[in-house]
């Protein structure tokens, strides 16, 4: 088995497309697929990265699935992340289903189509899928009015954990007295201890929403995980709750990241997990320091085709810009973002930070906003963060 996530096909980074990137990743990912001999792949949410998909992306994922069909790859699970839109996914959900690509989009299905079942080339039960998208709020939590936030994150928490735990139990009544069989899961969310990168958006109204990986671990022989864009695996003693991460680097913070998949085996019902690197098909880089700490590392890289993003921290800014600019422009370097930090002397204030707006979420612009008013009442703080945050994904998932 094969697990991978967050593809954001579609994402423009600061403008520029990842077609090219992600056309790349998928024709490694069929080959690497047929090199190990994959009989089923898992696709754990957000294959696109917004709603409304332009056309060359839904264009690289239809290929992706026909090409599919002359791999050894028998089955393909692919659920919805908080990116995807449940049309999208589900529009060639049926024809896709003769092609024995299996897509859950909103976790609201019944167990016929959220379980899955694996098959060995002799036709005998290998393996069951708990196949598991991204929970909207709604699917798993009852609103209460006059419910505190903590009251609400600990809703949603113990909806999340009831939902899992219906679906482990109805897949282990389909293996009966058979524990050899596996039982995999499924998820798009953040566990307890999962390592962030600036690129993921939040998506629950808590913020600090986690569900314990010792409970998934419990519960299944393998989780596999999107959401977070780090390759990891997470909790202690969880080898087998993992989460693929983004195949490339989907922001700067990512920068020199090594982007995995995952390949499972099975002994039995026991996992062996091998990580498989995946080429890096752009190089970001990130650059800090003086205009001649700047100059001097701008001139260690000759890649015409990778992205960089700087940090200067110089009392006269416009003139070190435009100097790092012209720099980069004489020798084809592409420069994406520009920070500049300067010192407190220079302002007669404490700090000040001038942002990329392309580097900054809208919750974080939202959270400057809040600190201008000097806000003494945390509760209306608080209600007003959890407002902004329910807008904020209701649009993005409209």
């Amino acid at each position: 088995m094969l697990h991978t996530s967050d593809w954001h096909l579609g994402q423009k980074f600061m403008g520029k497309s990842r077609e090219e990137e992600h056309r790349a990743f998928l024709d490694w990912l069929i080959e690497t697929i047929d090199e190990h001999k994959v009989d089923a792949l898992i696709v754990a949410g957000d294959i696109f990265d917004t709603g409304t998909p332009p056309n060359y992306a839904l264009e690289l994922y239809y290929t992706f699935l026909k090409r599919l069909c002359t791999t050894t790859c028998r089955t393909t699970i692919i659920t919805a992340g908080n990116h995807d839109s449940i049309a999208t996914l589900n529009a060639p959900k049926e024809i896709l289903g003769l092609l024995d690509v299996h897509v859950v989009s909103s976790g609201e299905e019944d167990n016929s189509e959220r379980i899955i079942k694996l098959y060995d080339n002799l036709g005998a039960l290998a393996g069951v899928v708990c196949a598991v998208p991204f929970l909207r709020d709604g699917v798993v939590r009852k609103g209460v009015s006059g419910e505190s936030h903590q009251e609400k994150e600990a809703a949603l928490i113990e909806g999340m954990e009831d939902y899992y735990n219906e679906i482990a139990d109805a897949a282990q009544e389909i293996i009966g007295k058979e524990p050899h069989i596996p039982v995999i899961a499924t998820g798009h969310f953040t566990t307890v201890g999962g390592q962030t990168s600036d690129s993921e958006r939040e998506i629950y109204i808590g913020s600090t929403m986690n569900i314990p990986s010792n409970f998934l671990a419990e519960r299944f022989d393998y989780v596999a995980l999107g959401h977070l864009h780090r390759s990891q695996k997470v909790g202690s003693g969880c080898d087998h709750v993992r989460y693929s991460g983004s195949p490339i680097p989907l922001s700067f913070s990512e920068a020199g990241n090594r982007k995995k998949v995952t390949i499972v085996g099975f002994d039995g019902a026991i996992p062996l997990v091998e990580e498989v690197e995946i080429p890096t098909f752009r190089n970001l880089y990130r650059i800090k320091g003086s205009k001649e700490e700047i100059l001097d590392a701008l001139k260690e890289i000759e890649d015409e085709e990778g992205w960089t993003e700087v940090e200067i921290i110089d009392d006269n800014t416009y003139a070190a810009l435009q100097e790092i600019q012209e720099y980069a422009d004489a020798h084809n370097l592409t420069l994406l973002a520009k920070k500049v930090t300067r010192s407190a002397a220079s302002v007669g204030i404490t700090e000040l930070e001038i942002v990329d707006l392309d580097e900054i979420t809208p919750l974080e612009m939202f959270m400057k906003r809040l600190e201008l008013d000097d806000m003494e009442d945390e509760v209306l703080r608080e209600k007003l963060i959890t407002e902004f945050k329910t807008i904020e994904n209701e649009v993005a998932t409209a």
